[in-house]
């Protein structure tokens, strides 16, 4: 028992330094001109791909204010999980702002999974107060809606259930589940 009790310790101190050093500044090297084109090529392509494997969302994203499209988030946890990704807002067909994503979680895991993550932004309401927050959190108000949903949903009926929802889809890796909730979304600057 002291041993596990040790181990944990030692796990969560860790977890704390790291995650401290993670943390994007305004001086980060990897927010720079060539690191936001990545970005911008990452993100058409996930919109691509989700309109070709999920055709519900072009209708869902012609309706949104704005979509934060997160190519590419990944989580590797052991009891005490965390993740990170880099993505952008788009607007109108083109990129407003850039964002990462950072989520920190604890309880029974194991594993590690990278997946790909779009919220629509169905209210000019709610995406100005995304815009303009100091660092948005993504709660238990998200509407998720999976990528088995029936076609026959209406995509009215679904921006009726939320004023932002969530795709999450492309998961690999070795750990159960995917979820946005205790995701925390920062604009970069570059």
């Amino acid at each position: 028992m002291k041993i596990i009790f040790k181990s944990l310790s030692i796990i969560l101190a860790l977890t704390i330094l790291l995650s401290s050093c993670g943390i994007p500044k305004i001086s980060n090297p990897l927010n720079t001109p060539k690191a936001a084109a990545q970005i911008d090529a990452r993100v058409f392509k996930t919109i691509e791909q989700m309109y070709l494997e999920y055709p519900y969302s072009r209708q869902l994203a012609a309706k949104a204010s704005g979509l934060l499209v997160m190519p590419l988030v990944t989580e590797a946890g052991f009891g005490i999980g965390a993740g990170y990704g880099r993505g952008a807002l788009v607007m109108n067909g083109s990129v407003k702002n850039y964002y990462s994503s950072i989520s920190a979680n604890t309880g029974i895991q194991l594993g590690a999974q990278q997946y790909a993550h779009v919220l629509f932004f169905m209210t000019d309401t709610a995406l100005t107060q995304f815009e303009y927050s100091m660092g948005f959190s993504a709660g238990g108000d998200l509407e998720y809606i999976t990528p088995s949903i029936s076609e026959s949903l209406k995509v009215e009926t679904l921006t009726t259930l939320s004023p932002v929802i969530a795709l999450v889809f492309g998961q690999a890796g070795l750990k159960v589940g995917a979820t946005l909730e205790g995701s925390k979304y920062t604009k970069l600057r570059f």
